[in-house]
């Protein structure tokens, strides 16, 4: 009986102890030595009436044609944040923080704006207007998953710079983890794996190609880092399935720097990404190099997309004209284009469904889509194309696509397009619900500045409640 007592009297202290540890609220991460940083901000964050943290700014590279030396700001937060902003180059003569979706109104005096967080957010602070020589603040919840750096099956990469040649190639049942404040210079790789996991809140630098390779694997994870500057996409699935991405950030300023390129994947959920690219942020398709099959069962939701050239989203164009291929359900829900700048026609589309290869897309839904007004493009391309530059047929047909609930607020749109290629590969079947242009509601096509071609059937525009 003694014995129990004293256990029990032990298990008491320990939960005391355990109760009586401070949640830990606010985390900032250093960035490392050897990494370029940017000073046009100060940033700094604090709990409700805590002591105020800085919040180090890394250099990331964005617009391809001329590339710009911007900022990236990271951090993790619970509850309540409130935030300090100083621009420390320029004169405020106007702030806005994007995307304008949030409402966020930020006080300004002097030199300094500031506000407060009660969620994470991925933000664009703006001052008079530069979108070039923004802020980019990225505010994540508290890391609840961090796995153990002893642990056999985890490749654990601390804080500090990790300046490695090659690639990094992953097993199955392996977890890769960049803490907070840990730089590595390296691709990643996962081939012919399964229950992979690339997690932290790290930064992936590989200026010798992709930054993360998904392929012929199935159960994979990526969570919550950032890729800077990738010669080649951020990400790249091809012939994968069970595949999660979320809480991305990605910036590119090189040719071919698309954002998350999906190749005859299954089964992918994007979600709370971030992508400022200098190419596509996001691409469905269907056959090229390696990979074979359809592609299907694919979700991107709250997250925000930025093209500094190029798409949004993209999907369609590769495939397989010998034995062709469907894309199919295809799901995007919340989210906000904040640019879209291309100035070849074939190439313009905020959402562009250009298919070509004898690919068929099918099942697609756009909900709750809101662009703000960009550089240059169109706001919607539908169309059945043959792309010589890319492919070698045209494609199959674009069926059963529905938009609901779409903005879209600005002057800089061209006319949207929507165009089967013959008798036997239309367009068929697209319906918009509540489609909202500055404000109006449209009711049909000519009201929406879209053209509708030959060889299309069943477009149908619906008022809010139908």
């Amino acid at each position: 009986m003694m014995k129990y007592f004293i256990s029990l009297f032990a298990c008491l202290l320990a939960f005391s102890s355990l109760q009586a540890e401070p949640a830990v609220n606010l985390v900032v991460y250093p960035v490392p030595e050897g990494v370029p940083v940017n000073h046009s901000f100060t940033v700094k964050v604090r709990s409700p009436g805590g002591e105020w943290k800085e919040v180090s700014c890394y250099e990331v590279l964005v617009g391809m044609h001329h590339p710009f030396s911007s900022s990236m700001a990271c951090f993790d937060f619970a509850n309540t944040v409130e935030v300090s902003v100083t621009s420390n180059r320029r004169d405020i003569r106007s702030a806005r923080i994007r995307p304008l979706s949030y409402g966020m109104k930020p006080e300004v005096n002097d030199h300094t704006l500031t506000f407060t967080l009660t969620e994470p957010r991925n933000l664009s602070i703006e001052i008079n207007g530069d979108t070039v020589g923004n802020l980019h603040l990225f505010a994540s919840s508290i890391e609840t998953d961090r796995p153990d750096p002893h642990d056999p099956n985890v490749i654990y990469f601390g804080p500090g710079l990790h300046a490695k040649q090659g690639e990094l190639r992953v097993s199955s049942g392996k977890t890769v983890y960049l803490a907070g404040g840990a730089v590595v210079q390296t691709g990643i790789v996962c081939d012919y794996a399964e229950n992979v996991r690339i997690l932290g809140r790290g930064v992936l630098y590989h200026r010798d190609g992709g930054a993360i390779q998904i392929t012929h694997s199935k159960n994979v994870v990526v969570d919550g880092l950032a890729v800077v500057d990738p010669n080649g996409y951020a990400v790249t699935a091809g012939e994968s399935k069970n595949v999660t991405i979320r809480n991305l950030k990605s910036f590119s300023s090189k040719g071919w720097g698309d954002g998350i390129d999906l190749f005859c994947c299954s089964d992918v959920l994007i979600d709370g990404v971030f992508m400022r690219n200098s190419d596509d942020c996001i691409a469905i398709y269907g056959h090229r190099w390696k990979f074979y099959g359809d592609s299907r069962n694919i979700t991107v939701q709250n997250s925000t997309l930025w093209a500094d050239v190029a798409h949004p989203v993209n999907i369609g164009t590769h495939g397989d004209e010998v034995h062709p291929e469907t894309l199919e359900n295809l799901t995007f829900s919340n989210i906000d284009i904040l640019e879209h700048n291309e100035p070849q026609i074939d190439y313009q589309g905020c959402i562009a469904i250009n298919v070509s290869d004898e690919n068929l897309v099918r099942h697609v839904r756009v909900e709750d889509l809101r662009v703000e007004d960009f550089t240059k493009g169109q706001l919607l391309t539908l169309r059945v194309a043959y792309n010589r530059m890319y492919a070698k047929a045209p494609g199959r047909g674009i069926e059963d696509v529905r938009f609901k609930d779409v903005t879209y607020n600005g002057t800089h749109a061209n006319l949207s397009l929507i165009a089967g290629y013959d008798d036997t590969r239309e367009v068929k079947d697209v319906v918009f619900a509540n489609l909202t242009i500055n404000g109006v509601h449209i009711h049909k096509a000519d009201k929406a500045r879209f053209f509708v071609g030959e060889h299309v059937q069943g477009i149908a525009f619906l008022a809010p409640d139908e």
